[in-house]
């Protein structure tokens, strides 16, 4: 029989939970529930059981779009969207110089900008540089000039890796945040055309489903944090749920058929946990109302926990 324990190493690991009810770059409403869902889930108390200090900073103030104006139909409410990444930029900067590790949930992904921003510039005040595991359905790549919806989801590793749109990327105190030849996009099966090019004209590393699908997780994995993990101080994983498939993630902010399925998802985090590299981590796009008995929330709750280091024995 297998009894679940935890690593010696990680009964003492301070853990901070921030949410962010951000929902404000996607055009699907509901991803403004998700902390709450995965707070339902048990997120604190199940790491608290593996032997963690969780302290919980609470939610992130985050206006709704029925009290704003999109302004620019490019880069919608953008200002708003930049202040509460802004905000959160600070909140994760001070979790990591009190030592602890930043657990983020959103929200749409446009709040990477200022997770992981700050895991960046923390990185860079001491001389180093983070690797990024981006894990998503899509590639987040776009700029207010190639967007057709002008959704800032779209953008945000865009602006971690560029100039735009530049309320994101000139948060905090350096612009680009993260190296591309340090970046890994992990599960992406629905980029469109001008997507593509950007992608290759960043020379970003991308494991699409298809190299998972003929290499494995496994494999693909191991090539990921080595990547990511060269000459870095840490490792940020921002995990779109969304790149899970729907039978098995149904609540999510953009759904695409085809993706990780259960076991994957959890080979991801548990590959990032033996790697002993992990330097903050977002759970973004989980969305309430198109979901299945808090299915979704359930699974991130779960996935941290193995990103955590939770093991079968």
């Amino acid at each position: 029989m297998a009894i679940l324990t935890r690593p010696p190493a990680l009964r003492a690991r301070t853990v901070h939970v921030h949410g962010v009810p951000l929902d404000l770059g996607g055009g699907r409403r509901g991803v403004d529930m998700g902390p709450s869902a995965v707070r339902i889930a048990g997120i604190g108390e199940r790491l608290a059981q593996m032997g963690c200090v969780v302290l919980d900073k609470g939610d992130l103030a985050a206006p709704i779009p029925e009290t704003q104006v999109a302004r620019d139909p490019q880069k919608k409410y953008i200002r708003e969207i930049a202040r509460v990444c802004t905000k959160l930029y600070q909140q994760v900067y001070q979790t990591l110089t009190e030592g602890a590790l930043p657990i983020v949930l959103g929200g749409d992904h446009s709040l990477a900008a200022g997770s992981v921003g700050a895991a960046a510039d923390f990185a860079a005040a001491n001389g180093r540089q983070i690797g990024l595991l981006w894990i998503d359905a899509h590639g987040d790549m776009h700029t207010p000039a190639t967007s057709g919806s002008g959704n800032v989801h779209g953008m945000p590793l865009a602006a971690l890796l560029g100039s735009e749109p530049s309320e994101l990327s000139k948060i905090g105190q350096r612009s680009p945040k993260v190296r591309a030849d340090r970046t890994v996009l992990i599960g992406v099966r629905n980029l469109d055309d001008q997507e593509k090019e950007r992608i290759r004209e960043a020379k970003i590393n991308v494991f699409t489903i298809k190299d998972i699908d003929r290499h494995g997780i496994a494999v693909v994995m191991k090539r990921a944090l080595a990547i990511a993990g060269k000459d870095t101080s840490g490792i940020y994983v921002s995990f779109d749920l969304d790149v899970c498939d729907p039978t098995i993630a149904p609540g999510v902010g953009t759904p695409v058929k085809g993706g990780l399925d259960y076991r994957e998802a959890h080979m991801v985090m548990e590959m990032v946990a033996d790697s002993g590299r992990l330097a903050g981590l977002d759970l973004v796009e989980i969305n309430p109302i198109l979901d299945s008995q808090n299915q979704t929330a359930i699974l991130g709750t779960e996935l941290a926990l193995s990103a955590l280091g939770m093991r079968i024995i």
